[in-house]
């Protein structure tokens, strides 16, 4: 063999490798841009778990807290527990937002959850729900729910209720409490309320459980 052959099959050979490292490392980029992209895919799939653009929120979207509660309007625990949610944004102010998703569990409460959904065609939807915890055993029933009379407590809110009714009919309003309670199918939701913090469940229900779990996450 030459010297020249020679040189020509060292000269292929680094080619060859150069050829392969470049093959290599270009599978590996795309893998990672892949796998990358479906981890992406994968958070914003499960942060719609916690908040979808129509839920409700208090609080800056730059806090370091998300409080997720899942309630059920007809829920008296939810009701109790509501005053101590309202405590909490005060004491964390800025640092929390709190989103609220519907869970309704009982039966019937999903009409109940529409006509909610559709008070924030009216800006009125905070000031409905604590109407209606206010005056829940005027409305809610283990065997059924008075619609008449939730509607009834709620115009005293200075409602256009001729437009809320309509509102009620909205496929657009009826979806979104159809998307919350598959989300809470997802979870496993089985009780009401429900609170999870930065995508965290409350393992056991309990004020000072909660708060805990708050600052633990205010703290990292």
């Amino acid at each position: 063999m030459t010297k020249k052959s020679t040189m020509q099959n060292k000269t292929i050979i680094i080619i060859s490798i150069i050829v392969l490292i470049s093959i290599f490392f270009g599978i590996k980029y795309f893998y990672t841009q892949s796998q990358s992209e479906k981890a992406i895919a994968l958070s914003k799939k499960q942060s719609l778990l916690f908040k979808r653009d129509s839920s409700f929120t208090i609080g800056p979207d730059t806090a370091k807290v998300q409080l997720v509660e899942y309630f059920d309007p007809a829920c008296e625990g939810c009701a109790k527990f509501h005053p101590y949610v309202k405590e909490i944004l005060k004491q964390y102010k800025d640092d929390i937002q709190l989103v609220l998703r519907y869970a309704p569990l009982h039966e019937g409460s999903e009409k109940i959850a529409v006509i909610l959904e559709a008070t924030k065609k009216q800006d009125m939807f905070l000031e409905a729900l604590e109407m209606s915890y206010k005056y829940q055993q005027s409305w809610a029933g283990h065997s059924g729910h008075n619609l008449n009379n939730l509607l009834q407590i709620i115009s005293n809110l200075g409602l256009d209720m001729k437009k809320l009714v309509e509102d009620v009919k909205s496929p657009e309003i009826q979806n979104v409490v159809m998307k919350d309670i598959e989300d809470m199918k997802k979870l496993g939701i089985r009780k009401t309320p429900s609170f999870y913090v930065n995508g965290k469940p409350l393992q056991q229900f309990g004020l000072q459980n909660l708060k805990d779990l708050i600052q633990s996450e205010i703290d990292k």
